[in-house]
């Protein structure tokens, strides 16, 4: 089992949500409103009257086998809109229930 961070700007929402339904991640938590700044482009993302922009996340555990396509599908979302912003962060998940 992986690990799946995804940290996408508002305006990605329902693209990320259709690439979840589209590989059947049915379980995952939902961060509506996250501050931060992207670590290469892209304008922060604070709530402010000067960076109004909001990013959300979601957190999902996957079979090992659906990463690889879930990344890709998720890069697609990124390069359609890059300034938006969408990065997606994978780790081992060592136990779970």
């Amino acid at each position: 089992m992986k690990g799946v961070f995804i940290a996408f700007d508002q305006a990605h929402k329902d693209a990320v949500m259709n690439v979840l339904d589209h590989l059947n991640c049915r379980g995952f938590s939902f961060f509506e409103q996250m501050q931060g700044r992207g670590s290469k482009t892209g304008e922060p993302h604070y709530g402010t009257h000067a960076w109004a922009a909001m990013n959300s996340g979601i957190f999902t555990v996957v079979e090992d086998s659906i990463v690889e396509k879930l990344l890709a599908d998720l890069k697609s979302v990124d390069e359609s809109a890059q300034m938006l912003g969408l990065r997606a962060f994978v780790w081992n998940i060592e136990q779970c229930y």
